[in-house]
């Protein structure tokens, strides 16, 4: 055995499980990795895996929240208590989270839309598991009404449609280059992030 090896399975096995399954659906694609494929690669039994998981949609979601940026933790965080950072500053921190998220998302659950009864299948599942892809906006709109309650933003300001606009430019911005085979985009992160929270501030901020 390898001391790659030797040093991986002397992490816990739930570890072990996210770790395998992190690597797989980087790999391979959510379409294609089963519980018997991630049991495999985390060396362990299926078995085992039930143990830790209810089954592939849980350990999905929780690759989702652990092992890439923490869009979702920041979200729930800051609805719960936006701070005394401000409404730029977080939308920005928002922004940076979200693009890279998507960035390292999209190319994880594509695989998916080839294969209808599956991909129904599996967001039933991740449903059932009080997540899914609409948990981000509705977190982003719960932390900007909390802006909204205490001044920061325009008492008439659609903050449903704010959180869309944000959300849906940095996973247009991830689906583009993903589909075009991790072509980098022309600008940059801070320059994307920069014009995307600027243009929104001036529907959002009190005049």
């Amino acid at each position: 055995m390898s001391t790659r090896e030797s040093t991986q399975r002397a992490r816990p096995t739930r570890e072990r499980i996210l770790d395998a399954a992190d690597h797989l659906l980087r790999t391979i694609g959510l379409a294609r990795t089963t519980t018997k494929e991630i049991a495999r690669e985390a060396g362990c039994s299926e078995a085992a895996l039930y143990k830790h998981f209810s089954g592939k949609e849980e350990i999905f979601v929780r690759v989702l929240h652990d092992r890439l940026p923490r869009l979702n933790p920041l979200l729930s965080e800051l609805a719960q208590d936006p701070g005394e950072r401000g409404l730029e500053r977080n939308l920005t921190e928002i922004a940076e989270h979200a693009a890279l998220f998507y960035e390292q998302s999209v190319p994880i659950a594509a695989s998916l839309f080839a294969e209808p009864v599956l991909k129904r299948r599996h967001f039933e599942g991740v449903r059932e598991l009080g997540a899914g892809p609409r948990t981000p906006l509705v977190a982003l709109a719960a932390y900007l009404r909390a802006e909204r309650a205490r001044g920061a933003v325009r008492s008439d300001a659609d903050v449903d449609a704010a959180a869309a606009l944000l959300l849906g430019a940095c996973s247009q911005r991830a689906f583009l280059y993903d589909f075009a085979a991790g072509e980098r985009p022309d600008q940059p992160l801070a320059d994307f992030v920069r014009g995307l929270v600027s243009t929104l501030l001036h529907g959002l901020a009190p005049r």
